[in-house]
């Protein structure tokens, strides 16, 4: 009898550990590193652990399997807007990011920034890969609150119409053009893997240093043009997919050994014990067709519905991994509606952070509660989505065009349609006309956001700039003149 009570209270022990509520000092304040990796354009579907058998990506997979898990986890239907909303923790249009091109995707500067937040707690901030909130000067994220510097312009790499630099149009994702600091330089090899080198090098100088510190690992892969190394795309060439296909298949396992390796690091240099690292992908997926061996197929996409700039679930509800080791639970799901917007609270919490009096109005909500406490109560909210995207001079018009409202239960989508998702994750059946009470509700709530947001979309006609106008572009002719383009490599870490 004694052998089987010892038994059983150390599987209840184990249970409470494994699952996260074994919490004794609030997360509040306890400034663990952070590491944030965003991806573009990588939807819920492009991972084995989320049910895709093509692709191969174990070390996500690990990482799926030790972290605790966000199941409702949205952020908006394309990128700058997703962008937007982790930065200012407001929903992208109260700042002014209504689309990802034209001007329109640059963040009002009176935003007091996540990286500043931060700052303002001790950290050293760093971002390596892709910004996508303006190239002028005063909206770069040098002055934005981040330390150190190594990002393309534009919304991806080679987009110079767009304001990216011109010479990255000629040999796209490799030997890349890219901003270090307040210096253009010329770089060598894959562009993924070239900032993820950027970025282990800065975090181990950091972590020696015992300085503590946030690392924003924001990808441009899987975004199009779908170029991968040939090592990465050849298993799905032989195995009969399209050229395409293989590209974006092999931009997505190349960043999942570029994951496995950020990992090993972490761990070889004792440094997982104080870091939270989380991995999340900033809109839905693309390229959701190809074709194997001549005929055209389907990818697979989580079973949703809608893909990037796309008001249905598949626009939106993304992975979302936290894994920080020994404080928070391995293997733990939360259901709660989580969003993008949640991220400056938390990690503001998280790190002791000063916030100024007077900023933005924070749209989301710490998630400390459910960290602490994955079974914590969370009350239901409305999440406001829209694709933006527009053309000059008809915001109005779009109004109800490629829009949605969430909440735990509801997708309500283009003021028309009504998914109980609870029952129908997949949005197959509009139940709007039985339940006219909640179209009701929900677009009266949509539209008291729209009426209080619309003052706060200072990009809305703004002139046109040609690509040779574009801030880079012009600041790339002037240096390309005066000092040339210096060569630049990361530090070698072994």
């Amino acid at each position: 009898m004694k052998t089987t009570r010892t038994i059983v209270l150390f599987s209840f022990l184990t249970f409470y550990v494994t699952v996260g509520m074994a919490q004794t000092k609030s997360l509040k304040n306890s400034r663990p590193n952070i590491i944030l990796v965003l991806t573009d354009d990588q939807g819920m579907g492009d991972l084995s652990c989320m049910g895709n058998t093509v692709l191969r990506t174990p070390n996500m997979d690990k990482l799926y399997s030790q972290s605790t898990r966000f199941t409702d986890y949205h952020v908006s239907p394309t990128c700058a807007p997703t962008r937007s909303a982790i930065m200012s923790g407001a929903r992208p249009f109260e700042v002014g990011v209504t689309h990802t091109i034209f001007q329109r995707e640059r963040m009002a500067l009176e935003v007091f920034t996540l990286p500043q937040a931060l700052q303002s707690a001790g950290y050293t901030t760093g971002i390596f890969g892709k910004w996508h909130l303006g190239d002028e000067e005063e909206y770069l994220p040098g002055n934005r609150g981040f330390d150190e510097v190594l990002i393309h312009g534009a919304g991806g790499i080679g987009q110079s119409r767009f304001g990216d630099f011109p010479a990255n149009k000629e040999n796209l994702y490799f030997d890349n053009v890219l901003l270090h600091n307040d210096t253009i330089v010329q770089t060598e090899g894959y562009c993924t893997d070239l900032f993820f080198d950027a970025a282990k090098a800065w975090i181990r100088k950091q972590h020696e240093r015992k300085q503590p510190f946030f690392a924003y690992i924001s990808l441009n892969a899987p975004h199009a043009p779908l170029v991968a190394p040939e090592q990465y795309t050849e298993r799905f060439l032989e195995m009969g997919y399209d050229q395409g296909t293989a590209g974006r298949y092999g931009m997505v396992e190349n960043i999942d050994d570029n994951i496995g390796e950020l990992m090993q690091k972490l761990e070889a240099w004792d440094a997982l014990e104080n870091t939270l690292v989380i991995f999340m992908t900033d809109n839905g997926a693309t390229h959701l067709k190809g074709s194997l061996n001549g005929e055209e197929v389907s990818h697979f996409n989580a079973n949703m519905r809608g893909a990037k700039n796309s008001p249905f679930e598949g626009g939106t509800h993304v992975p979302a991994f936290w894994y920080w080791k020994g404080q928070l639970g391995e293997g733990v799901d939360i259901d709660g509606l989580t969003a993008h917007i949640d991220l400056y609270q938390t990690f503001s919490e998280l790190a002791g952070a000063k916030l100024p009096d007077t900023m933005q109005d924070l749209s989301g909500k710490s998630l400390i509660p459910l960290l602490e406490n994955p079974q914590a109560s969370w009350a239901d909210r409305e999440l406001f989505i829209h694709c933006g995207r527009w053309a000059a001079g008809e915001m109005e018009n779009a109004k109800y065009k490629s829009m949605a409202v969430r909440t735990q239960q509801w997708r309500f989508v283009n003021n028309t349609m009504l998914f109980d998702i609870s029952k129908d994750p997949s949005e197959n059946n509009d139940v709007a006309a039985k339940y006219p009470e909640v179209v009701s509700q929900l677009r009266a709530a949509y539209d008291s956001w729209w009426v209080a947001t619309k003052p706060l979309m200072v990009n809305e006609g703004l002139p046109l700039v040609k690509s040779e106008d574009q801030p880079l572009a012009i600041r790339y002719t002037e240096q390309l003149e005066e000092m040339g383009i210096p060569k630049w490599a990361p530090e070698k870490i072994d």
